[in-house]
């Protein structure tokens, strides 16, 4: 057989698991999923599961790196359909927040995950993101919209937070309500780290109230 007919082949079976996985951590959560299930799903053996990703926590890992990518790209574009890139920031934080609401992000990415996996914040995904948000704290700092603070610890508590109040959001018994106070909060934590010359352009509902133009 051909290499790239192989790989073609491969590529394949991955994504037939990682559908069926998908589908099957989301309707019954990652404990109650049986390999023998999802394998039958995506008409394959356990063979194939374990030869793609050695056990079905491999699998997991696999299914939200690829839930990941998709909630980054959404990001982004809230990101771009902002007016400043003060409010691209913000708007990136606030839309991965909102994203908690979603009940496969809720039961995959922050209840299961998170028990399987561990740590959210230690996950591979979080290496690349805390650069990409270190990235867009500096070009705020230089541009004086940002205090001239640490670009990293402040791309690391932000994100921390923007975690924590998914989380939070993702257990909660009235999640929507949960949402409107982590949002809000989220803003104000944010609009401390810019600077006093910042304010007035582009100043959401949080950042008026705080500076008492509300």
């Amino acid at each position: 057989m051909a290499a790239g007919k192989r790989a073609r082949m491969m590529e394949e079976t991955r994504a037939k698991l990682i559908r069926a996985a998908r589908k099957a951590f989301a309707e019954k959560g990652y404990a109650a999923a049986s390999m023998d299930d999802l394998t039958a799903e995506a008409g394959l053996t356990r063979g194939a599961l374990y030869h793609n990703f050695g056990d079905k926590k491999g699998l997991l890992q696999a299914v939200i790196d690829q839930m990941d990518a998709e909630m980054l790209a959404r990001m982004q574009a809230a990101q771009q359909r902002a007016e400043t890139p003060w409010l691209a920031f913000v708007a990136e934080g606030v839309a991965y927040i909102e994203m908690s609401l979603e009940p496969e992000i809720q039961r995959i990415m922050l209840l299961d995950g998170p028990a399987v996996l561990g740590d959210p914040s230690q996950w591979p995904n979080q290496t690349a993101c805390l650069r990409r948000t270190t990235e867009t704290v500096q070009a705020l700092i230089d541009d004086g919209t940002i205090q001239p603070v640490d670009a990293e610890a402040a791309a690391r508590l932000v994100n921390g937070a923007a975690l924590n109040a998914a989380l939070w959001i993702a257990a909660a018994d009235d999640p929507h309500t949960v949402l409107e106070k982590a949002v809000e909060a989220f803003e104000y934590l944010v609009s401390g780290l810019r600077t006093s010359d910042a304010f007035g352009e582009g100043m959401n509902a949080a950042d008026r109230k705080a500076y008492g133009d509300l």
